[in-house]
């Protein structure tokens, strides 16, 4: 999906009070379209949760995105996952 798109949705579902976090592969297009929070994984294009089958990498990755929900600071936040 577009990563402007998504963030755009990211963006009005906040406004009306939905917490969000996105899942971007390229840190420099979530600098640019500010998403309300980030997390930016250094996978491949079409992977974002990671390798396909490995579930542990999965699961890590969605609690750090959720974790962001968690996190101090008002938006946007974009942060880097670290394995």
């Amino acid at each position: 999906m577009c990563n402007q798109a998504v963030s755009l949705i990211a963006a009005e579902l906040e406004r009306r009070g939905i917490a969000t976090v996105c899942i971007m592969l390229l840190r420099e297009i979530a600098e640019c379209v500010r998403p309300p929070r980030a997390l930016c994984v250094p996978y491949p294009h079409g992977y974002p949760l990671g390798a396909p089958n490995d579930a542990e990498l999965q699961k890590r990755v969605m609690r750090a995105a959720l974790g962001m929900l968690e996190r101090e600071g008002a938006p946007p936040m974009i942060e880097d996952y670290a394995g």
